[in-house]
């Protein structure tokens, strides 16, 4: 017990210092210097994603090997069960798509939608980003110290908190898109605890963002 205490104080530290940066140093100044370089260009989506990476998930895997001694890959559930995890992915993607067809029509693609980003980063790459820290990293490490739906509820409010500041800055904010994060949140989490694999919550994730912000453009 006495060892778990100071690692988990020092994950802690991490949750604090990541949504710090995150919330304030990116969006108010790295943010507005990636906008200034013209979002429509490859350059934009390529440094967009790279940040992402570098400050999402990198932290992740040298906390997981050098802190916790633990191999990242098992710890995150990206080796095991991965193809439960690509069916979970798979139906839960086309149950989106269904419903988001019932709810808007016929999907409306508009080719000023298809961007280097909006395929790159916002599709291709936003649910191996996102999922990394929320569901395989802080879901598992709250659960393993206050149960699975508490921790369900912690790490969804974090992952909501974290877009808030991007959405305000915008003026995108909207109480039903925050809702809708804190409930896809939950859904990630139950998709990752049942079908034991971080495939699932990362394929269901990218299709999302794509369905949403490509196909319907909601």
């Amino acid at each position: 017990m006495t060892k778990s205490k100071p690692r988990f104080g020092l994950f802690l530290i991490y949750v604090i210092a990541f949504h710090a940066f995150w919330m304030g140093a990116f969006v108010f100044y790295i943010y507005p210097w990636l906008r200034s370089l013209g979002e429509q260009t490859l350059r934009y989506a390529l440094l967009n994603v790279s940040i992402r990476l570098l400050i999402w998930v990198v932290p992740v895997f040298l906390y997981l090997s050098l802190v916790d001694r633990l191999n990242p890959f098992d710890y995150l559930k990206l080796r095991q069960n991965w193809k439960r995890g690509l069916v979970v992915g798979g139906v839960l993607s086309l149950v989106n798509l269904v419903g988001s067809s019932v709810r808007f029509g016929v999907p409306h693609l508009d080719t000023h939608a298809l961007t280097w980003n909006s395929i790159i980063s916002t599709s291709f790459l936003i649910g191996f980003v996102e999922e990394i820290p929320y569901r395989g990293f802080m879901l598992q490490r709250f659960t393993e110290r206050c149960g699975f739906w508490l921790a369900t509820l912690i790490s969804s409010l974090l992952f909501l908190m974290v877009h808030l500041p991007g959405w305000i800055s915008l003026n995108l904010f909207k109480l039903g898109s925050a809702i809708s994060v804190f409930v896809f949140g939950v859904v990630m989490a139950i998709a990752f605890r049942y079908g034991k694999s971080l495939w699932g919550p990362i394929i269901t994730h990218s299709t999302n963002d794509f369905i949403a912000l490509v196909l319907f453009r909601v």
